[in-house]
């Protein structure tokens, strides 16, 4: 059984090229995967490995400087959710693409899992999901606002094109984790909203707290490992990834004509063309033969 950890920090690390290198050997060491991203405005990512192994990378992570206090969300998988440990230096932990944004000095007004429905259920309040629209699509809060958004960073356009909409609204937001709130609540801030409030924890720390009878979540929350989704009580859920644009699938999409295995789906078979299938092709060739010869297969799940 492994040990999923999710987490991020935001704190001030001058030279993260310096704790690049002890930070990759003790996961390499501990036998944990997945991916960490340093920059100069912290700390984010998910890890997984043996308990003993993702203890220590915690710990170590928390002696950093600013990390004392670091919360993450944990879960467990029956199969290895990454293929290889990545630690990779990065201008944003989590890109917005905002200069002036700074969630180190002040940020939306947090809201506890179990204060969330009264909320959100408020006639004044606007609530607007924070996500890509991959994820949105398997599921999100009743009466959520989907930007639409195929990446955060298109977040502050959508607002500037929209935010007239919510004149005299209180704004509530929310995401998987919590850290693109950090941001968003920060960005909104700064453009003059005054009460803007997000989900503490995120949608994951909610669907763990929340129970099923009295939750507001409609559907799956899409998770970067490779349980794909997750419902109630982090259970993982029915979805699968397709291969060629990394979106989420079910399994009965792949009796649709559009699905072949690691190469399309029919979200994204009219976008790539037959040289990029071919590729795909080649590539899920290359996975079945390493599989059969009982290597491992870079991260990709046959």
């Amino acid at each position: 059984m492994y040990t999923i950890a999710a987490l991020y920090q935001f704190t001030r690390f001058p030279d993260p090229a310096a704790i690049k290198p002890a930070l990759l050997d003790l996961c390499v060491a501990q036998e944990v995967r997945g991916s960490l991203l340093l920059a100069n405005e912290g700390i984010n990512g998910t890890i997984a490995g043996p308990r003993a192994g993702i203890d220590a990378v915690l710990a170590h992570i928390k002696s950093l400087p600013g990390c004392a206090d670091l919360e993450w969300k944990e879960a467990t998988a029956k199969d290895a959710p990454f293929g290889k440990m990545k630690v990779r230096l990065k201008k944003e932990i989590v890109t917005l693409g905002q200069p002036d944004v700074d969630p180190l000095s002040t940020v939306g007004n947090y809201v506890e899992p179990e204060d969330w429905n009264d909320l959100i259920r408020s006639d004044d309040v606007v609530v607007i999901d924070t996500r890509n629209d991959y994820e949105v699509a398997i599921g999100t809060f009743e009466g959520a606002i989907d930007p639409k958004t195929e990446s955060f960073r298109d977040f502050p356009k959508w607002w500037e094109d929209n935010k007239d909409r919510f004149h005299n609204k209180r704004v509530a937001m929310f995401c998987t984790g919590g850290i693109r709130c950090e941001k968003s609540t920060n960005y909104l801030l700064g453009q003059g909203v005054e009460d803007v409030y997000h989900l503490k924890g995120g949608i994951l720390r909610y669907l763990e707290e929340v129970p099923k009878e009295d939750s507001s979540w409609e559907g799956d929350c899409f998770v970067f490992d490779n349980r794909v989704s997750v419902g109630h009580g982090l259970v993982e859920g029915p979805h699968e990834l397709c291969h060629g644009c990394r979106r989420p699938i079910l399994p009965e999409d792949k009796l649709r004509p559009e699905y072949e295995k690691g190469v399309s789906c029919h979200q994204c078979a009219h976008e790539t063309s037959e040289a990029d299938k071919n590729r795909f092709r080649e590539r899920q060739k290359q996975v079945r033969l390493a599989r059969e010869r009982g290597l491992k297969s870079h991260g990709w799940i046959d």
